[in-house]
């Protein structure tokens, strides 16, 4: 939308331009069309008393009467047409309210090598010069018509002139915007419409380049002087300004001539006035751009907010949960989208994870409880098994002293075997039935610690197996 809300606003404000440019134009050739039209109604009438030149001063009068953008007025015949008027110019001119009229002699340069009598004379053609200084030292520019007597022969030319200070003050008050202003150059640059009346006929365009101007300004003015039609930007006191610009081309009337003047009509707008709106869209897009990246911030982030309110509770939940709160209740709900489904299966997971904790627990306490029985038992097996450990080292003391009693009774007996036989005495007999008594004695004793042993280690075996 923006790129072609811009697009339409420079197309409609180029079009606007080439229109103001046209208008400017028909404004402009609407004054000269009057200021030919009206000389020539009164040529019509000049043309019948050619040969009464005493009436050249009132005509001279009236044409300056018959149009008010009509300056000053010459009539000029060609030398020696009448003997006493060889070197002078019937002449008028507005001096305040009045108009006044003189036979003023061609002071300088004659009258007849002036362009606005020689080219008229020379070509039989009416033309509008480019800028002239009056015998007032006025800047006017001049329509120039040749006229001829009864016979046909071209004796001399009538010019009006019209006032480049009042014809630019006209075409400036029809501003084409607020700082804009209309210029009309000449052939070669110079100011025939312009607002600084200053710079009328004592400077060119060229020459306001060569006094400081910036650059841009003389490619422009060398395309309009070149006759060309289009628009360019230039710099004028620093500031940036367009230049619309066409040759000056008069509209077509029965009997009028329609040559080439070779002027070119330009139509200068600052680049605020003909692009204002074109560049304050771009202010208004970053504007409302801005407002509405507020807006969709705010409406994103309540959005945001509440799609995330129930994550948040999870969140909360899970931590509550993570803390060791396993019979955290999460309540169930509505929604039926990707959150409300994550929810709902959180909630059971919380259920079935509560469920199985308590199970856990109930667990838990009945291996507390037999790991306590068991502790017991082991504490019991632990103390009897060290009974047991002191009444096997008791009884094996006991067995010791009986058992080394029956070795040295052995050992002993084995001595007196070697003396047994046919030369022994009735006293190793008698000592050796001693020393077998006395195996005889241990041995009984060493059987019943066994058999004691015995006995405890069956009772023993007996109270483990009720255990």
């Amino acid at each position: 939308m923006f790129y072609f809300s811009r697009k339409v606003l420079k197309e409609e404000a180029l079009q606007n331009a080439s229109q103001t440019l046209e208008g400017t134009v028909q404004n402009m050739d609407n004054i000269l069309l009057s200021v030919e039209q009206a000389m020539g109604n009164v040529c019509v009438d000049m043309l019948m008393h050619l040969n009464n030149p005493d009436l050249m001063p009132t005509y001279s009068r009236r044409f300056i009467e018959s149009n008010a953008y009509i300056h000053s007025c010459a009539i000029a015949f060609a030398p020696n047409y009448f003997p006493d008027y060889e070197r002078y110019v019937v002449y008028a001119h507005r001096k305040g309210d009045r108009i006044v009229t003189s036979l003023s002699p061609a002071n300088g340069e004659p009258y007849t090598e002036q362009l606005w009598y020689s080219e008229p004379m020379s070509t039989g053609r009416a033309l509008w010069t480019d800028p002239l200084k009056d015998d007032e030292d006025v800047a006017v520019t001049s329509f120039c018509l040749p006229f001829y007597n009864y016979k046909g022969q071209r004796i001399g030319v009538v010019a009006v002139n019209v006032s480049l200070d009042s014809f630019s003050k006209i075409v400036l008050e029809a501003k084409p915007s607020e700082n804009g202003y209309s210029t009309l150059l000449g052939r070669n640059g110079s100011f025939i419409v312009y607002p600084d009346t200053a710079k009328l006929l004592h400077q060119t365009v060229f020459t306001q380049v060569e006094n400081g101007g910036d650059p841009s300004i003389r490619e422009a003015a060398e395309a309009m002087v070149a006759g060309e039609t289009g628009y360019k930007r230039f710099k004028m006191d620093g500031r940036e300004c367009y230049v619309f610009y066409k040759p000056f081309q008069r509209v077509s009337v029965p009997g009028r001539t329609n040559e080439n003047l070779g002027w070119s009509v330009g139509v200068v707008y600052p680049k605020d006035d003909i692009f204002g709106d074109y560049n304050r869209l771009i202010y208004y897009v970053l504007a409302i751009g801005a407002v509405g990246l507020v807006l969709f911030f705010i409406l994103c982030r309540f959005l945001t907010h509440r799609q995330l309110l129930p994550l948040r509770i999870l969140a909360k939940k899970a931590q509550r949960i993570a803390e060791g709160h396993y019979d955290e209740v999460v309540g169930p709900t509505h929604r039926k989208d990707e959150v409300g489904q994550l929810q709902e299966h959180f909630r059971q997971m919380q259920e079935s994870l509560s469920a199985n904790m308590s199970e856990l627990e109930q667990l838990t306490t009945t291996l507390k409880e037999r790991g306590e029985g068991l502790r017991d038992a082991y504490e019991r097996a632990n103390k009897a098994d060290s009974m047991k450990t002191v009444f096997l080292h008791n009884m094996t003391n006991q067995m010791i002293p009986p058992a080394k009693i029956i070795s040295d009774s052995v050992d002993e007996l084995c001595q007196l075997s070697s003396s047994f036989g046919e030369k022994a005495s009735v006293k190793v007999y008698l000592q050796a039935d001693r020393e077998v008594e006395t195996i005889q004695h241990q041995t009984k004793i060493i059987t019943e610690l066994l058999n004691d042993l015995l006995n405890v280690s069956s009772g023993d075996e007996e109270k483990g197996g009720e255990s």
